[in-house]
């Protein structure tokens, strides 16, 4: 993995200004990251195998492979699940879950920074500044607003329905996700290209705020979208759609937490081709392919390479194992899941560490923020 590195750079304190007798008296200060890479998650639903490959396995490999001139941080970010209706009872819970779960698959409180959104009031504060600098227009291009609206059009009969019947949240909330990234002052964001319209409001934001106030230094750097490596993981009902937490249809997609009855239930079930023989054609073979690229990611090969184990099988070869890879890949996570979700104390020692760790980055830049537009 490449690694942009940059001058190292230190920043005083939380609370001990950067100028003036109490900061020459006191020398403690706190290293700035050469890279500080951030992501968030939201914590409704239950996470499924697309979501495992296509974002945790990397989060797990960044933070593996941060040198310690790095930092990562990875979020629960509750408040974006508030643009939604949730079920406070069940949204507590899910809370709690997804911390579960992420430590579970991999991501250590020990080299990564991992907390609640919520629990840092820095991210909300420096939302509202930047919604101050962000142009109306701007947000109703966000992709996200427009099909929200569509959807809601599209499901009322009055043709006349307009912006007014959605939240004000769902407008704004791509502000507040780039509140979250310049918070820490990140570097490099790992998402995939369904949130580069996001990123790139973030970037603009950045840099809005710089020529604003701060034109000589600069000081929010424009976070660089971090590309990893990204298998597609497709519905096991419909293979022209990607696996999805939120279709109805549960027997589409393999949940984290699924049993080996279950996921074996799933691949039995998931849709492939007449065609004899075994082959990777994504266009023309697509839940076929969909078994493969499964199958690949869950043993961390090649897909093509795995295709020409299959020459000469049939689907029944496939969707076997299939099943052990899977079972295999997600037994030890599932177990462990189960252990710490009944460990509600541990969760909330973890939490309540990142969120600290997490404000110690975060002070800094409210700090010098309030002081560059003039609020203190």
């Amino acid at each position: 993995m490449k690694i942009l590195v940059t001058s190292k750079k230190s920043y005083p304190a939380p609370g001990i200004s950067s100028s003036g007798p109490i900061a020459s008296a006191i020398s403690v200060t706190l290293e700035r990251p050469d890279r500080i890479v951030f992501s968030g998650i939201q914590p409704t639903g239950e996470l499924h195998l697309g979501n495992y490959l296509g974002a945790i396995s990397n989060w797990v490999k960044l933070q593996n492979e941060a040198r310690s001139n790095e930092q990562v941080l990875f979020s629960i970010v509750g408040w974006h699940a508030l643009t939604l209706p949730q079920n406070p009872k069940d949204l507590s819970r899910s809370r709690a879950d997804m911390l579960a779960t992420l430590l579970a698959f991999g991501i250590d409180p020990k080299r990564s920074v991992v907390f609640y959104q919520e629990d840092n009031q820095c991210h909300t504060e420096l939302s509202w500044i930047l919604s101050c600098i962000t142009p109306v227009g701007q947000l109703r291009r966000m992709t996200t607003w427009k099909s929200r609206l569509a959807t809601k059009r599209n499901a009322n009969s009055e043709s006349e329905v307009d912006e007014s019947i959605l939240n004000a949240g769902l407008f704004t909330y791509p502000i507040l996700q780039a509140a979250d990234i310049l918070a820490y002052r990140a570097t490099h964001v790992p998402v995939g290209e369904d949130q580069t319209q996001h990123l790139e409001l973030a970037r603009n934001l950045a840099d809005s705020f710089n020529r604003t106030f701060d034109p000589k230094k600069s000081f929010f750097p424009l976070p660089s979208q971090l590309i990893t490596p990204h298998r597609r993981v497709l519905s096991l009902k419909d293979p022209s759609s990607k696996m999805s937490k939120s279709s109805p249809d549960v027997s589409s997609r393999i949940s984290l937490t699924d049993t080996t009855s279950e996921i074996e239930r799933k691949i039995r079930g998931a849709v492939t081709d007449s065609i004899q023989g075994i082959t990777y054609d994504p266009v023309n073979r697509p839940g076929t392919s969909n078994l493969l690229s499964i199958l690949a990611g869950s043993v961390d090969e090649d897909v093509e390479q795995v295709a020409r184990r299959y020459e000469g099988k049939g689907h029944g070869d496939l969707k076997k194992d299939v099943v052990e890879a899977l079972d295999g890949l997600l037994k030890t996570p599932r177990t462990e899941f189960e252990r710490l979700r009944q460990d509600k104390g541990y969760l909330s020692a973890v939490a309540k560490e990142g969120a600290e760790k997490a404000k110690q980055r975060t002070s800094y830049t409210l700090q010098e923020v309030r002081r560059l537009v003039g609020l203190c």
